[in-house]
């Protein structure tokens, strides 16, 4: 029953289509960007050669909708390139299987290890596959591949050229990324408002910080407003947090509780009206209630204490806020810190450079438990096995049952399940719908050429979201691609129906021969994130300890690091989720329980941040011993965690906080509320994953049976 409901939630999910995903304007520009491909060709050479000459017109505007924040032009010649050469190797090896099958082996592999540097690249890798499995039947001769290599990459050109000369919206997604960030913040100052200890999901603050690293080039033509706002969110999130907490800012009830919420309210307002005037580019205007909430002068008694200390901190930094949404983004640039101006900006590689940093990324993948690694070995397995399969069966276009495994398939079981549904589905549609056209329009190679951009067009407007209607279009795509080079769909549309089937079965059955759970790899995730807060906690009572430059540094390299361990955790939580296997370590409840009490232990780093001394300020030594125990206590129970032991905390942690009494708890009451808090936060880890000895007995049964599955596995592959 499991496998049903998985099978039928994954099934659902290629067939939803979230309108605010689409962008027509951008399939637009795309789709001329085939046409202007097939329609020279067409008319100057020949329809066989215009189909060729499409497909990586197409393959590369593909490309260009995946989310990266590199320029599209750049990713639509890297696709248009790699599309060239995989050609062009692939018809070096042609001819004999002997040749080609560990040329197509050894590539698909390759393509898998590509999501080791992340999705686009994947993506890109993959289409390459697809490309050299049906290019190498079209030429006859070295000189005809040549030719044929040459048209493909010219499709790449053909795409960066028209986004180089119709730009829309650039530097959108950059500017949508922090406009996202400073709207999450907003979100959570007014829902701070009603629930003080309300959580943040801090993904919306790492997608910006991903879309500030540019290379140098991008630097020099960044707009100024992509500067400085980011990290003005950064500084408000723990503000906001500590004026609403009832402990460590406004008290619980009455007026200061009320000009709290007022003062909230405010910054959600200023807040969006900033995120407004990023996104669009032009001024936005602040409610003047808003403006008049910001003021807190020596005669606003109400607040007082740290609680004053953090509303006057956000008013100085609404007033930033408040410049960016009056300007609309034109001044908002941020003051330049001293050093090289590479040191002005976070820093990505330019492709040149990528090299190094990619065969460091692919590395570390290199190991038998990595889901990479592992979705590596299935495509490789797959794409040969289906092509020796089909090549078998009394079929032409054998290629299209590994072209439909390689597309489908990605490292993680829900979205290769989805894909492979949703391919499957739209497959069957798009032939149906395309092949009453075909048999009803007669053979007309201009027409069947008109109709493949329009199908390519709505393709590219899908292909972000409802897969399943994306490849009802891309399937068109092909059929009439196929008319339009004179092939009979009686030849052809039957064996893309059967062959997709078959294809669609081999990715989806080499999951299950081979998976990659991430259910057995909670524990180890959980651990992971649980090790990395206790260094922020560690790094933020060490800022108290002795406010130093240096400390601030790593109390912030050790929040990014928080912040990627639980995105980390998030993603292989909900991967888990969708699987349809038993728990293995860790329950749900377990689960859901152990995440909440890292996020409270987030949450209490994050109100000490908001109050850490300045560099002027005299320091509290007592934090020292506090950040030393805490952060051996943590790693402790982070081993315990990974080994599926009850995490004994031990003593460290109580005796600091004993020896404080009397000192650091009368100078900084946040700080030992803080303090506090984390220690609660971590008795409340250690009873979500606590278990009786009869639990730790069943558990260690099923856990060496799995080990035992798992050997055996690795055996029989």
């Amino acid at each position: 029953m499991r496998w049903l409901r998985t099978f039928g939630e994954v099934a659902r999910s290629g067939l939803t289509v979230e309108e605010t995903r689409l962008e027509p304007l951008l399939a637009l520009r795309t789709a001329v960007g085939v046409a202007l491909v097939i329609g020279p060709a067409l008319w100057l050479v020949s329809p066989a050669y215009a189909a060729s000459a499409a497909l990586g017109a197409y393959s590369a505007g593909a490309a260009t909708f995946q989310r990266t924040w590199r320029p599209r032009k750049v990713i639509a010649l890297g696709a248009g390139a790699g599309l060239a050469l995989s050609t062009f190797v692939g018809y070096l090896a042609a001819g004999r299987l002997v040749t080609f099958l560990p040329l197509l082996a050894v590539w698909a592999f390759a393509a898998g290890m590509a999501w080791a540097l992340g999705s686009t690249a994947g993506i890109v890798a993959a289409t390459t596959v697809g490309s050299m499995l049906v290019t190498i039947t079209l030429p006859t001769s070295v000189g005809r591949a040549l030719e044929h290599a040459g048209v493909i990459a010219l499709g790449g050109v053909a795409q960066a050229l028209l986004i180089l000369l119709f730009p829309i919206r650039r530097w959108g997604a950059h500017r949508d990324a922090l406009a996202d960030a400073l709207a999450a913040v907003a979100d959570h100052a007014r829902r701070l408002r009603h629930d003080p200890i309300a959580p943040f999901d801090p993904e919306p603050l790492m997608t910006a910080r991903d879309a500030a690293a540019v290379t140098p080039s991008q630097a020099r033509t960044r707009p100024p407003v992509l500067h400085g706002p980011r990290g003005l969110a950064e500084r408000i999130l723990p503000v906001v947090a500590a004026l609403a907490d009832p402990d460590v800012g406004a008290p619980a009830e009455g007026p200061g509780r009320d000009r709290a919420r007022e003062l909230l309210g405010a910054a959600a307002d200023v807040l969006d009206a900033a995120a407004r005037s990023i996104r669009r580019g032009t001024p936005a205007e602040i409610p003047p209630r808003s403006a008049d909430a910001l003021r807190v002068d020596e005669e606003d008694e109400v607040l007082e204490g740290p609680a004053r200390q953090a509303a006057e901190r956000l008013v100085e930094l609404l007033a930033e806020a408040l410049e960016i949404a009056g300007s609309g983004g034109a001044r908002a640039k941020a003051p330049a810190p001293p050093g090289p101006a590479s040191a002005q900006f976070l820093v990505r590689p330019t492709m040149f450079r990528l090299l190094p940093v990619a065969l460091r990324a692919v590395r570390r993948e290199l190991r038998r438990d990595s889901p990479v690694f592992r979705h590596a070995v299935r495509l490789a397995a797959v794409a040969t096995l289906g092509y020796l399969i089909a090549s078998r069966l009394p079929l032409e276009h054998g290629y299209w049952a590994p072209i439909a495994s390689v597309m489908v398939m990605r490292p993680d079981f829900h979205r290769t399940y989805a894909r492979a549904v949703g391919r499957l589905a739209g497959t069957l549609a798009g032939v149906a719908l395309a092949t009453g056209m075909v048999r009803a329009l007669g053979p007309d190679a201009q027409v069947f050429g008109a109709l493949a951009v329009v199908a390519a067009g709505l393709s590219y407007t899908l292909l972000r979201t409802g897969y399943a209607y994306s490849q009802c279009f891309t399937a068109a795509y092909v059929v009439f691609l196929l008319g339009m080079g004179g092939q009979a769909w009686e030849q052809t549309v039957p064996e893309r129906v059967v062959l997709t089937l078959l294809g669609g079965a081999l990715a989806m059955l080499a999951y299950v021969v081979f998976p990659a759970w991430e259910t057995p790899r909670l524990p180890g995730r959980l651990a992971d994130w649980l090790a990395a807060d206790g260094r922020y906690a560690a790094a933020v009572l060490r800022s108290y300890a002795e406010p130093t430059r240096e400390h601030r540094a790593d109390m912030r390299r050790a929040l990014l690091a928080s912040r990627e361990a639980r995105a980390a955790w998030q993603e292989a939580y909900d991967q888990a989720r969708q699987e349809p296997v038993g728990p293995r370590g860790l329950t749900s409840r377990e689960a859901e329980e152990a995440q909440e009490a890292l996020k409270g232990l987030d949450r209490a780093a994050m109100l000490m941040e908001s109050h850490v001394p300045r560099a002027d300020s005299r320091v509290a030594p007592e934090a020292e011993r506090l950040a030393e125990a805490l952060e051996a206590d943590t790693a402790q129970a982070a081993d315990d965690v990974r080994e599926h032991r009850n995490p004994d905390w031990g003593r460290r942690v109580e005796e600091a906080l004993h020896a404080w009494e009397g000192t650091a708890g009368d100078r900084s009451p946040v700080l030992r509320r803080g303090a506090q808090l984390q220690k609660r936060a971590l008795e409340d880890l250690a009873a979500a994953v606590s278990r009786t000895p009869l639990e730790q007995d069943v558990s260690s049964v099923r856990e060496e049976q799995w080990v035992r599955a798992a050997a055996a596995e690795g055996d029989g592959s």
